[in-house]
């Protein structure tokens, strides 16, 4: 939240004592400030009868060019003089803060602050304003930690409006679930979409660097353990070459995010499928990566990293039961989701011999399952909790033998399994470990986004 822009003012009657309205600003400026979050103080206003503290803090506070309010409460305070105060920044989203008392020789002091933030409340909600209420009491409450998860969210939206997706190619396999309209999606997410041509990306990777190619062979070697080695170090620096020209169209234009054409592209056209590809673009870059042109699963991803700081890693359905899914992948994930150490296997599916994928363990424990997708008018998300874990011995039909154990987790949801399965989006769904329902949730709420929880 560093680069969030966060306008303060603190409000209080012009009968209660200066100093300690003063005192109280410079407290909270200083509480905030030890959270890390960028404060402009914009003043302390009273409702003076020339009402010019207000008229000062409205200039402050449109000078102040923030992204954010917070409204403090220092002690009762006529709720004209916040609103006159506030209104010409009504657009932003904003933080009613109130303070409280302390105790002082055996008594409370007060300066009746929650009665300033209870008359204001009910009032704020009618006039529209976007806000957040929160206050500090005398045993413990503090506003500062209740209004953190909000300001992240301001600044998740924030970072996703200036956040860019690359789609190599477009819609992989003709599906459905992953296609996307690029007006609709930049208005309720912010994420601007654009488009590679896989030719573009394939005489690019013939015009890499070798020794940069070398160097980048020579930390895979010592990086990655391989439980089967490819035929030669050229199946290897085929998917580096690709990964080099990816990474000079992502470091220029500044990509988040990006997804591949991989079946109907790279596996079909260039016959060489695009895991490995995926794994360094995630490691070198630390960006979201999703196969087969799922540029909502990729925009699932950029909210879910947004949110989160993860790079959710995406997982499709093999198998339903009663109380879990088993959910896995063909292909790769992201290294900070796996027990180390990195494990790849060289082998052959079907037609193509020189696969390169990931099958390393992954980290158990509990995830959130994300998917935004559209309801025909806007866009909703689908979200799940599930404790993740490890998956019994399986294996998927067409692997040259011995089977790889590819990595997956069995997501138990209990008696919620059934309804989870009923509103099944797509096959692919991101999934970031920890609880972060409500944090989800409260990000669709505040961009329009219609919430579905299983």
């Amino acid at each position: 939240m560093k680069a969030l822009k966060i306008a303060l003012t603190v409000f209080g009657e012009v009968n209660t004592p200066r100093e300690m309205l003063e005192k109280k600003q410079a407290e909270a400026k200083a509480r905030l400030e030890k959270k890390g979050l960028c404060i402009i103080d914009c003043g302390l206003v009273t409702d003076d009868s020339e009402r010019a503290e207000s008229a000062a803090a409205v200039k402050k506070l449109q000078e102040s060019k923030a992204d954010a309010v917070i409204l403090c409460i220092a002690g009762w305070i006529p709720s004209y003089a916040v609103i006159r105060t506030a209104d010409s920044l009504k657009h932003l989203p904003m933080v009613l803060w109130g303070l409280c008392g302390e105790e002082k020789d055996g008594r409370l002091l007060t300066t009746a602050e929650q009665a300033g933030t209870s008359a204001l409340r009910r009032p704020m909600e009618e006039l529209g304003f976007n806000f957040k209420y929160v206050y500090d009491t005398v045993d413990g409450i503090r506003g500062e930690e209740e209004m953190l998860p909000f300001l992240s969210l301001i600044a998740a939206r924030k970072e996703l409006c200036t956040s860019k997706l690359l789609t190599v190619g477009y819609r992989d396999m003709n599906l459905y679930g992953t296609m996307f309209d690029g007006v609709r999606l930049k208005k309720a997410t912010g994420i601007e979409v654009e488009c590679l041509e896989l030719l573009e990306m394939a005489q690019m990777a013939d015009n890499t660097d070798s020794g940069e190619a070398d160097a980048l062979l020579k930390k895979i070697r010592s990086d990655w353990k391989f439980v089967s080695e490819p035929a030669s170090d050229e199946t290897l620096l085929t998917g580096i070459r690709y990964f080099l020209a990816l990474k000079k169209v992502i470091t220029k234009y500044g990509y988040k995010g990006i997804t591949i054409n991989d079946v109907d592209g790279m596996k079909k056209l260039l016959g060489f499928p695009p895991s490995m590809i995926f794994m360094l673009i995630a490691q070198e870059l630390g960006i979201c990566t999703v196969p087969e042109n799922d540029v909502m699963g990729g925009a699932s991803q950029l909210i879910a990293n947004a949110l989160t700081g993860q790079i959710g890693m995406y997982l499709e359905f093999y198998e339903y039961m009663r109380d879990r899914v088993l959910m896995g992948v063909p292909d790769y994930v992201p290294d900070e989701t796996i027990e180390k150490p990195l494990q790849v296997m060289a082998t052959k599916f079907g037609l193509l011999d020189s696969c390169v994928l990931n099958v390393s363990k992954l980290k158990t424990g509990k995830v959130t399952l994300s998917r935004l997708f559209s309801d025909g008018c806007g866009y909703g998300m689908h979200l799940a909790l599930a404790d993740a874990v490890s998956s019994r011995p399986w294996e998927e039909a067409g692997w040259a033998p011995p089977a790889p154990q590819l990595p997956s987790l069995e997501m138990v949801m209990g008696e919620r399994t059934g309804d989870f399965i009923q509103n099944i989006m797509c096959q692919h769904y991101i999934v970031t470990y920890g609880d972060h329902i409500n944090l989800f949730a409260d990000y669709c709420k505040q961009s329009g986004i219609k919430v579905l929880i299983s």
